[in-house]
């Protein structure tokens, strides 16, 4: 989802992306997502723990945000995503999850992100994105009757 054209200062126009806020404690999983949804088109900042997310709820505005539902305690994504409704601006939200590999003693602390899954992870974050927008839009329509 595209917002409105900007001209930067040397007369180029640039489009803002639909901004996603991606929280992960895991680096590998984290950076690997950021790159599958900056190739699908996303501006996307990130945090590594739930303080430093609300830090960058409190600083930015995001159309989504995407938590590690394995988040430091069960309840720290939920809490992220609670925090990130409230806000004014009201983000769509939802939890992440990796799909473990067989369970061994060197693949324990991983979490794959198999390549089939791709086109779906992207097509779930624009239906998430264009939820929020459609929701947005019917609020200011009733406001305006």
């Amino acid at each position: 989802m595209l917002n409105a054209p900007n001209t930067l200062r040397d007369g180029t126009v640039s489009l803002d992306l639909a901004r996603v806020l991606l929280v992960h404690g895991d680096l590998t999983s984290r950076l690997a997502l950021q790159t599958i949804l900056q190739a699908g088109g996303y501006s996307v900042d990130v945090a590594a723990t739930p303080s430093e997310a609300l830090c960058r709820l409190d600083e930015n505005e995001y159309e989504l945000v995407l938590c590690d539902s394995d988040l430091g305690t069960p309840d720290d994504g939920r809490k992220v995503l609670a925090y990130a409704r409230v806000k004014d601006y009201r983000p769509a939200t939802a939890l992440i999850t990796g799909s473990r590999p067989a369970p061994t003693r060197a693949a324990q602390h991983r979490v794959a992100i198999h390549t089939e899954d791709l086109p779906l992870l992207l097509g779930k974050v624009a239906e998430l994105i264009g939820l929020r927008a459609s929701r947005r839009y019917v609020r200011q329509l009733r406001a305006a009757v």
